[in-house]
């Protein structure tokens, strides 16, 4: 009994720092704010995370090894069906970047919650979160950069590299919400389509995405052949 009340303390106090740390960020999360949303004390934070760093990457490893592992899956079974052949592009990018997505109607496993803390966080990390989330990325994004490299053979793999990294900026931005596209633009949206809506977000965030792929190579050399994915 005394062991499943330890384990309900330690995930209040994970879901109400997930929370505050999407709505303030992380700097702007005090460690009293934590202890009031969860109903707890100071030392009952201390006991199981040791620190507010400590916290905050328990928040994201809680999800993100689900999120990782998923994505693998989806990989490992799409390798699998393509029997050594190399998978299509819109296949991987879906399989990274559409399992995110899609974890925003999975309150289970983070849903919308997590997804604009994962943004939010991507787009202002701090040295720690990067250096963190660097490392428990590092696995799954060598797998799938290799994905993409066999998948796309005639394209320089310092410009796929490159091109991986512009639709990571633009999903982070995506998933952080309206405030970043309001922020930078000033522009609104329509409250009759809202932006965090998953199942417009995902389709037009994947029709960007894939556009940026096939784009041609960059100096005007010749056209990059991703016409296929």
């Amino acid at each position: 009994m005394a062991e499943n009340r330890s384990s309900d303390t330690r995930e209040r106090i994970l879901d109400a720092a997930e929370r505050l740390f999407m709505a303030h960020g992380y700097e702007g999360t005090s460690m009293r704010q934590i202890t009031g949303e969860a109903g707890v004390n100071l030392a009952a934070v201390n006991y199981h995370f040791g620190s507010k760093e400590s916290l905050m990457q328990e928040v994201f490893r809680r999800r993100l090894d689900w999120l990782n592992d998923e994505r693998l899956r989806v990989l490992d079974a799409m390798e699998k069906e393509a029997a050594g052949k190399p998978l299509k592009p819109s296949q991987i990018v879906d399989a990274f970047f559409g399992t995110l997505l899609r974890m925003a109607d999975d309150e289970e496993h983070g849903g919308k919650i997590f997804l604009r803390l994962l943004g939010r966080t991507l787009t202002e990390p701090s040295e720690f979160i990067r250096t963190f989330l660097a490392h428990e990325y590092a696995y799954v994004m060598e797998r799938f950069k290799e994905a993409l490299f066999r998948s796309l053979p005639d394209v320089p793999k310092a410009e796929i590299v490159w091109r991986f990294h512009f639709m990571l900026g633009a999903t982070s931005y995506a998933i952080a919400g309206t405030d970043a596209l309001r922020l930078v633009t000033d522009w609104q949206i329509e409250d009759s389509e809202p932006e965090d809506r998953a199942d417009r977000l995902l389709p037009r965030l994947m029709s960007f995405l894939l556009g940026g792929l096939r784009a041609p190579l960059p100096g005007g050399d010749h056209q990059s052949k991703t016409e296929a994915a």
